[in-house]
């Protein structure tokens, strides 16, 4: 069958590899049909020094796919459309019991990036994390509930606990999870505003839902924002750009505001300033992954139409590269999916 692997820094090849073995107890052969790109296939492409990991490696770290076959003890179907779990957890640990899947003590590392990945034909997967979608929900959708609209319902309502009537700002809104982050904090009732890195960006954002746009690139958005609030702030900050924004962020922030982030793509050290974060009783959240329950979440409400993928691109398996090259060119409107199963349209954009 086919995948897609690493063999060294941007050295990504499309080789044969063996099928999966016959699901054993507990296990479910799930075939894949889409793969959802993330920053973290950047990184792992372009060679990350701090990834433990072993080449060749399997990309992939964001899919669905149709239950083909269980093994003894599996509850799921086959013919199942699920949305898969992203990363290795036990299962046993008291984190893992209680539902706080992203907090496991035991985890074994995140799929597509310590361990292999998605990007193939087949695979077999503990039947415990895979998450079954909803009627309503399709493929594409359920690709996207792990990463892009899990991570956002953790960040957004486990985490930052938003609130409906608050205003928030979310950096990145062309971004995938900055485009589920418009639709699920608007639809929770919230004045939204999002940053945004070229004018061309503007009116879909508004058209997501967004109150108010800012062009980062020609205009500071701490100033639009302290404007705009009437130098009130904002009641949350859902960050994941990292050191390029995180002080002016902070500045953004109403007395007693969060700031909830979970990622770092333009550097992991940032400058926090002490005196304001006390004085002026701020909160900042680290958030990473999700809860299976919030994959769960996410695709309800994208059956119930009250959130949708906006994807950019959809490639096959031949253009990984070029989809690679436009993602960490940060070009994209929301997310760029690549159909594994072959029978989806593709439309690499120019």
């Amino acid at each position: 069958m086919r995948a897609l692997q690493l063999f060294g820094d941007r050295d990504l090849r499309q080789v044969d590899v063996a099928e999966p073995q016959p699901p054993g107890p507990g296990e479910a052969t799930v075939r894949i049909q889409v793969v959802a790109l993330n920053h973290i296939d950047v990184w792992g492409w372009r060679g990350m020094a701090f990834a433990k990991r072993k080449l060749p490696l399997t990309i992939g770290a964001e899919a669905s796919g149709v239950v083909e076959a269980i093994g003894p003890g599996a509850t799921l179907r086959p013919g199942q459309l699920v949305s898969i779990y992203g990363a290795r957890t036990c299962g046993l640990c008291r984190n893992c019991r209680a539902g706080r899947d992203n907090l496991c003590e035991h985890v074994e590392g995140v799929h597509g990036f310590h361990l292999d990945g998605f990007a193939q034909e087949r695979i077999n997967l503990p039947a415990r994390l895979l998450v079954p979608a909803p009627p309503g929900c399709d493929a594409v959708g359920a690709a996207l509930a792990p990463v892009t609209f899990g991570t956002v319902e953790h960040m957004l309502f486990d985490n930052a606990k938003l609130e409906p009537g608050e205003t928030i700002l979310i950096h990145a809104g062309g971004s995938g999870i900055g485009t589920a982050a418009i639709q699920l904090a608007k639809r929770h009732g919230a004045t939204v505003i999002t940053t945004v890195g070229s004018d061309e960006k503007i009116e879909p954002a508004r058209a997501l839902g967004a109150d108010h746009v800012v062009n980062y690139r020609s205009d500071r958005f701490e100033g639009v924002v302290r404007k705009l609030t009437r130098k009130r702030g904002v009641d949350v900050v859902f960050e994941h750009v990292g050191a390029d924004t995180f002080a002016g962020s902070m500045l953004c922030l109403k007395r007693g505001g969060r700031l909830v982030t979970c990622g770092s793509t333009s550097g992991v050290s940032a400058s926090v300033n002490l005196m304001m974060l006390f004085q002026q009783q701020l909160r900042l959240i680290g958030s990473f992954g999700c809860r299976m329950e919030n994959m769960a979440d996410a695709m309800e409400k994208m059956a119930r139409g009250l959130a949708r993928p906006v994807i950019d691109t959809e490639v096959g398996m031949d253009d990984i590269a070029v989809a690679l090259q436009r993602m960490e060119g940060r070009q994209v409107f929301g997310k760029i999916v690549l159909h594994v199963d072959g029978e989806a349209s593709r439309t690499l954009a120019a």
